[in-house]
């Protein structure tokens, strides 16, 4: 039996959920900054992933947005069951007009989803789990019958890695790029590339400007780039908000790039979010190589 509910509008939330972090992307954040204390208190407590808790009332809530969310602070959907004694609250889910647990607010949810998986005996194996093992969580959850969507697992799991929540199984969550970011007010869209954030640059844009804007001095955002900060930049162009990694993302492990007409080798490193002096490195060239259309790259 299924023991929430997903409204459309989380599901929406689920599906838009790609590597483009548009308009979304802001409330996520704020409700992760809001709530994360809250799930770390929870995993210390009960041991349970506090990155699992989280990424479950993001999703099953839609940051808090969803009609039960906000009607019944209820942020994980979960349905009355027969030993529920407290308040009541009424949703068409499944079926029309089904009882949902009723809040007084959500902090008493979060103690109650928590109440719930370590009270019911087919999550019990889950709490054999190393707490930093979100993927084993995940998709244990959904084996147990946590949620009827084939797809619940790689859901949570995206949400834990997009959002780097994997760092509140560790009592934190401090990415100074995003809590600069997020105090900034900017509503520039914002991408999630191997483990990075990144924006296009618009017309007008300076490292000076943009210095501005995300509260990081212009020499570690050209320096995160591997730029200089008086360098010009131009409209349509890639810049991350965070040092960039030395490989590609896991799924590129045994696929080469072919380099493109057009393309040179920092802009490639720049697709895939890694630094150029690793790319020559990962295919033993030197830095005075002119690639040409037809190249095969390493990225991993």
């Amino acid at each position: 039996m299924k023991h929430r509910i997903i409204f459309l509008f989380s599901f929406v939330c689920m599906v838009c959920l790609t590597n483009s972090i548009s308009a979304q992307y802001k409330p996520y954040q704020d409700y992760i900054a809001k709530y994360s204390k809250v799930a770390i208190q929870q995993m210390k407590k009960y041991h349970i992933p506090a990155s699992i808790t989280m990424a479950q009332a993001v999703l099953e809530s839609g940051a808090g947005r969803s009609r039960l969310a906000r009607v019944a602070n209820n942020h994980f959907g979960i349905k009355c069951g027969g030993d529920w004694q407290g308040r009541q609250s009424y949703h068409d889910d499944d079926l029309p007009n089904e009882c949902f647990r009723y809040y007084d607010d959500p902090l008493e949810s979060y103690e109650d989803h928590s109440l719930f998986l370590t009270g019911k005996r087919r999550y019990a194996s889950l709490f054999n789990l190393k707490i930093t093992d979100y993927r084993g969580w995940a998709h244990g959850l959904k084996k147990a019958g946590y949620a009827t969507n084939p797809s619940y697992a790689h859901s949570l799991i995206k949400l834990i890695e997009d959002y780097e929540l994997w760092k509140l199984d560790n009592g934190d969550y401090d990415d100074p790029a995003l809590k600069k970011f997020f105090s900034s007010g900017s509503n520039r869209q914002i991408f999630f590339n191997n483990k990075n954030y990144y924006i296009k640059v618009r017309a007008n844009d300076t490292f000076k400007s943009l210095s501005k804007e995300f509260d990081i001095s212009a020499r570690k955002l050209a320096k995160y780039n591997e730029r200089n900060k008086h360098d010009v930049l131009v409209p349509g162009e890639i810049l991350y908000l965070k040092k960039k990694q030395k490989k590609a993302e896991k799924k590129y492990k045994k696929i080469p790039h072919i380099v493109q007409a057009g393309e040179s080798m920092y802009s490639i490193a720049q697709r895939y979010g890694i630094r150029l002096k690793s790319l020559y490195k990962l295919n033993k060239l030197s830095p005075d190589y002119i690639i040409q259309p037809g190249d095969q790259l390493r990225v991993r």
